[in-house]
């Protein structure tokens, strides 16, 4: 198989799909790659990298993309890069597509098999969008306790507190991967967390952070008494492949002290807060209610280098197996498709066929 790795050109988008290591384990196993020029900078890896570890470097993306069948990218597609997008390219990215009906099109039109990382599923278990995701829930927890401080737009509270202060408040929903990294990190901070969930094994795992931990079952009035009095608020809900069931309306919001904050984890699944959009890291906040939003649909990007490690380690294995020619009798895979020659695959965006 021809592999091609392009440069991600998303704003503020330094991850790279595959390190220089699992290029050269492909290339070891007999594929070829080509890597285009500058893929890995942001991440700390540089083109000679690429070259030692048996790629092939091309200096555009209209080149890659011409060469290559199996095109193995971080975020999802945007114009550039359909404008050299082929039936008969096989593209592996992560697609969040319940969220973007336009882009689904635009792939079923175009007549590719298109297979995204986040619907790649074992044992009820998400093994290439978990790094992220516990990645992003991290990074919500840092970023909320630095959107709290007034400059930055919040009320000028330091989330943790100290002797003689109260605790920040801070609301999670959802308690899975992402959920659970930014209590973690809410928590290690000092701030008094509380995170819902309707699963009885993770709410007692999540207890067990800490004593600042309450973990609660998701009752729509216990969510809506708890936002109204947080500080901070992240949203984290999950339904594989599946647009973000909505749990916070624009009354509960209103409901919000001035200045505090809401992180929308689950934005590029059309978020679960009603009054988030999607945003970049080149304008990443917006006030509304006089409540700080943050909706990047690409935290993990912040941190390149480290997302980089996490994602390739989880991706290689994948990519090794979608690469032999048998690889459409492989379950897990194909039941990962999206779009398939011009078709709708994956059950979760059945609603784009109206």
């Amino acid at each position: 198989m021809h592999i091609g790795i392009p440069k991600e050109i998303k704003p503020l988008e330094n991850r790279v799909s595959l390190l220089p290591g699992a290029v050269n384990e492909l290339s070891r196993q007999g594929h070829s790659i080509s890597v285009q020029a500058g893929a890995g900078l942001g991440s700390g890896y540089s083109d000679q990298d690429y070259i030692d570890a048996g790629a092939s470097l091309v200096s555009d993306a209209e080149a890659l993309y011409a060469n290559a069948k199996l095109i193995v990218k971080v975020k999802e597609p945007i114009q550039a890069d359909l404008d050299y997008l082929r039936a008969d390219h096989i593209l592996f990215s992560y697609l969040h597509l319940a969220a973007l009906p336009l882009l689904t099109k635009q792939l079923q039109e175009i007549g590719l098999t298109a297979i995204g990382f986040e619907t790649v599923e074992v044992d009820n278990r998400l093994p290439l969008l978990a790094p992220m995701s516990d990645i992003a829930g991290r990074l919500a927890g840092q970023i909320g306790a630095q959107l709290l401080q007034k400059p930055q737009g919040g009320k000028g509270l330091l989330l943790g507190g100290l002797a003689g202060t109260e605790r920040g408040q801070v609301v999670i929903l959802g308690g899975g991967v992402a959920g659970s990294s930014a209590a973690l990190v809410s928590a290690a901070l000092g701030a008094q967390v509380t995170i819902f969930d309707r699963n009885r094994d993770k709410l007692s795992q999540l207890r067990a952070l800490g004593a600042n931990v309450t973990s609660l079952y998701s009752y729509s009035d216990a969510i809506a008494e708890a936002v109204s009095r947080a500080d901070l608020l992240i949203g984290a809900i999950l339904v594989t492949g599946q647009r973000a069931t909505q749990l916070v309306s624009e009354q509960m919001v209103k409901r919000m002290q001035a200045g505090s904050v809401i992180i929308d984890i689950a934005v590029d699944q059309g978020g679960c807060i009603e009054t988030t959009r999607p945003t970049d890291y080149h304008d990443p906040t917006f006030m509304f209610h006089d409540v700080v939003h943050f909706g990047v649909t690409n935290m993990p990007g912040a941190v390149p280098k480290s997302a980089s490690q996490a994602l390739s380690s989880a991706l290689y294995p994948w990519v090794s197996r979608l690469a032999e020619d048998g690889w459409r009798n492989d379950r897990q895979l194909t039941e990962a498709i999206n779009v398939d020659g011009g078709k709708i695959c994956h059950p979760a965006l059945k609603n784009h066929k109206d």
